[in-house]
C-alpha cells in the first residue's frame, strides 16, 4: 500500500483473503476473526491513504457463499466494509462431463438465485452500507473445460448469470478470467475473443443500470431479462432459448393493460407501475435485434455468429462492428433453438428509464 501511494497509483479497492469463508477451500477462517481483520484493514487503509481521495474500497470476504457465515461477517463489519464479495463456480469441476446439460437446464440455473436473494435481503436489513459484488466467477472450477467454458454454449450460463445478478441488485460481476485457463474471455494462445467476450460486450453496450422485473409465460427453456436501454431511449430485452429443437415466437406484453411492473432499488425494492408511451404508429415502430448463434450449430464452437455473420477480429486485432437487424414492432421476436437474442425496443418509454 505504501508503494502505491509513493507511486501515485489509484487503487480501486483492497480485498482481504481468498476463499476462506464458510467451510473454506482447504482452510477456513471464522466469521468473527475475519470481521476483526477486516476492521483492522479498514483502519490501515484510512491511515496509509490519509489525505488521498477517493480512498480504496475495503472488500471481502471473496469466498463461497455460506448464509450463516456471511450474516455474522456483515453484522460485525457494518462500519468498515464497502463491498461484500462472493465467488460462483456452481457448475462444479471442469472435468465434469455433464457441464453442458447443467448449463442448458433451467432448474439448475435457478439454483444460484437463492444465494443472490439471501445476500440482497441481508444487506437490506443490515445497518451496513456495503453493496454486493460477485468477486470471481468462472462457472466450473479448476480452470473450466476446453470447448465448453470457452465456447458458445457458455454464453447461456454467463448471460444468465449477469441477468440474475442484476435482478438481485449485484453491483459488479467479475468474470474469471480475461486471459487464463479454459474460461478466459480471450483465447490463451492467440488472444482473440472467445464467444463470451462478444456476449459481455453486447451486454455492456445495451443493458442499462435500471433493472425491470421480467417474466416469460410458457416454456421454462426461455430465460428472459429486461433493463432500461443504455445511453439510448427505451428498453433492452435479453432472451435465451435453452431448447435444442423449438423455435419460440414471442410478443412483449405489459401486464395486458399497457402497464409494466418494475422493481426500483434505492435501499429496498419498491414495485411501481409505469405507463408505456408509444410515440409513433405501430406500423412505424422499429426495434433492433441481435441474434447470437453458434457456428454450424455446434455448441462447442469457439466462433459466434451475430445475425448470421461470424464475429472475428481482423488482422489488426480490431473487433467487427456489432450491427443489429431492424424489425417492425408488429412482428414477434423469433428465438431460434439454442440461440440468444438482445432486442432493443426504443419506443417503450418508462419514466424509470429517462
Amino acid at each position: 500500500m505504501h508503494y502505491t501511494v509513493k507511486k501515485g497509483y489509484t487503487i480501486y479497492g483492497w480485498e482481504l483473503g481468498n476463499e476462506l469463508s464458510g467451510s473454506g477451500v482447504g482452510v477456513r477462517v471464522a466469521a468473527d476473526q475475519y470481521a476483526y481483520d477486516t476492521i483492522y484493514l479498514q483502519k490501515v487503509v484510512q491511515d496509509i491513504y490519509k489525505g488521498i481521495e477517493p480512498k480504496p474500497l475495503v472488500i471481502g470476504p471473496g469466498g463461497f457463499f455460506d448464509a450463516n457465515w456471511f450474516e455474522e461477517f456483515i453484522d460485525k463489519t457494518t462500519k468498515s466494509l464497502n463491498v461484500v464479495t462472493h465467488h460462483i463456480y456452481n457448475l462444479g469441476p471442469g472435468v465434469d462431463e455433464h457441464l453442458v446439460e447443467k448449463i442448458l437446464n433451467p432448474s439448475y440455473l435457478d439454483g444460484e438465485a437463492d444465494a443472490f436473494n439471501w445476500l440482497q435481503n441481508t444487506l437490506k436489513t443490515s445497518a451496513t452500507s456495503a453493496t454486493a459484488w460477485v468477486g470471481e466467477a468462472g462457472g466450473a472450477y479448476n480452470s473450466g473445460r476446453n470447448f465448453v467454458t470457452n465456447a458458445f454454449v457458455f454464453s447461456f450460463w454467463y448471460l444468465d448469470q449477469l441477468g440474475m445478478a442484476s435482478t438481485y441488485d449485484t453491483k459488479t460481476y467479475c468474470r474469471q478470467s480475461l486471459i487464463g485457463g479454459n474460461y478466459g474471455l480471450l483465447n490463451t494462445t492467440t488472444f482473440t475473443p472467445n464467444p463470451d467476450y462478444y456476449s459481455a460486450l453486447l451486454w455492456h453496450r445495451l443493458m442499462g443500470r435500471n433493472v425491470l422485473s421480467t417474466s416469460f409465460s410458457g416454456t421454462k427453456k426461455i430465460r428472459a431479462y429486461t433493463h432500461c436501454a443504455k445511453h439510448s431511449q427505451g428498453i433492452t430485452l435479453l432472451l435465451l432459448n435453452l431448447d435444442n429443437s423449438t423455435t419460440v415466437n414471442t410478443k412483449v406484453a405489459f401486464n395486458g393493460t399497457r402497464r409494466f411492473q418494475r422493481k426500483h432499488k434505492s435501499r429496498g425494492h419498491r414495485t411501481k407501475s409505469m405507463q408505456i408511451q408509444p410515440r409513433k404508429k405501430v406500423s412505424d415502430m422499429i426495434r433492433k435485434e441481435y441474434h447470437l448463434t453458434a457456428k454450424d450449430g455446434n455448441l462447442h464452437s469457439q466462433n459466434m455468429l451475430l445475425n448470421g455473420m461470424i464475429l472475428r477480429a481482423n488482422s489488426s486485432g480490431h473487433i467487427p462492428p456489432l450491427k443489429p437487424i431492424n424489425v417492425n414492432s408488429s412482428v414477434s421476436i423469433t428465438i431460434a433453438p439454442l440461440s440468444i437474442v438482445f432486442a432493443h425496443i426504443p419506443y417503450v418509454v418508462f419514466p424509470a428509464c429517462r
